[in-house]
């Protein structure tokens, strides 16, 4: 492999090496670091990665954290958080304040373990498929635990129903349920609904890229009820105004006499992984009420989501 060249250390902290061929995309990073770190000429990029990596925690080292480990961590949920076509390394290291050559590093040894995988096509990081076999054995017991409570004071404050859905590959399921006591009210919980007829469907599409909203949605949109939005450009105008208030509603489009609104649970990036909602039948939950229960939907969603990373 011929030797790469050379350039200064940059003021944002990446790493000196480029690549014959322009080192942005991650075939470039791949090779460049490669060659930078296995020959004995100590190359910038090298350096700078191990420097960053060996470097003390603030205090001595007391906070008990590893700092590899958090950015470890940092860079799975940043591909996580990618498009469905993944991302670069040069991306993902400049999203997680990361030297190119500490990001490659780190995606390797998390590409070994089937934590990410990388398209030898786009050289593009996606999640890898443990994830997905460490989250189905997880189940959703944490997210609820930590969400339970939110969603009872929810009811209680409203006299509704509360729930939350989580995001899966093909759409929403439910997966917690909060009902006032004296309220007789239909059970959600493991079910999926259509997105374009629900305020918790909506919650989702509007908060997901154009193209992938495009791409859950079935061809032709069915009609529930006489107020289900069949029509492709209707509903991305009704996403419009969703996102523009913060919260969905719905009027009756799945079942004639349910109302609700519902606001999405977002990820570190902007990314939709959970919805609140907060529904009831139409006597007791009209659209007069919309303009009150969208705020208490969408502050739950928020503290939902701050539980998430904290926990």
């Amino acid at each position: 492999m011929s030797k790469p060249s050379r350039t200064s250390t940059g003021s944002d902290g990446t790493d000196g090496v480029t690549g014959a061929g322009g080192a942005d995309n991650g075939a470039g990073d791949a090779y460049n670091i490669a060659g930078g770190a296995d020959n004995g000429s100590g190359g910038v990029g090298k350096v700078a990665g191990d420097a960053a990596s060996r470097a003390p925690e603030p205090g001595g080292g007391s906070s008990g954290k590893v700092q590899s480990l958090e950015r470890a961590i940092t860079l799975l949920q940043a591909t996580a958080d990618s498009t469905p076509e993944g991302e670069t390394a040069s991306n993902l290291a400049a999203q997680c304040g990361l030297n190119r050559a500490t990001a490659w590093r780190l995606l390797s040894t998390l590409e070994q373990y089937g934590l990410v995988e990388r398209s030898p096509v786009t050289n593009r990081y996606t999640i890898g498929f443990a994830v997905a076999r460490m989250a189905s054995a997880a189940g959703f017991d944490g997210l609820i635990r930590r969400a339970h409570g939110t969603l009872r004071r929810v009811s209680e404050q409203t006299g509704e129903t509360a729930n939350l859905a989580v995001v899966q590959q093909l759409g929403l399921t439910y997966i917690d349920e909060v009902t006032p006591p004296v309220v007789l009210s239909a059970k959600w919980l493991g079910r999926q609904v259509p997105l374009h007829a629900t305020s918790t469907g909506k919650a989702l599409l509007a908060w997901l890229p154009a193209e992938e909203a495009e791409s859950l949605l079935a061809e032709p949109l069915p009609a529930y009820t006489d107020t289900t939005i069949t029509d492709r450009s209707r509903l991305r105008e009704d996403l419009a105004k969703t996102r523009e208030r913060g919260y969905s509603v719905c009027v009756g489009e799945m079942e004639r006499n349910l109302y609700g609104v519902s606001a999405p649970v977002l990820g570190s990036r902007g990314r939709p992984f959970a919805v609140v909602s907060i529904w009831g039948p139409q006597d007791r939950v009209p659209e007069s009420r919309f303009t009150a229960l969208g705020p208490l939907a969408r502050a739950a969603a928020e503290e939902i989501a701050r539980a998430a990373r904290t926990a």
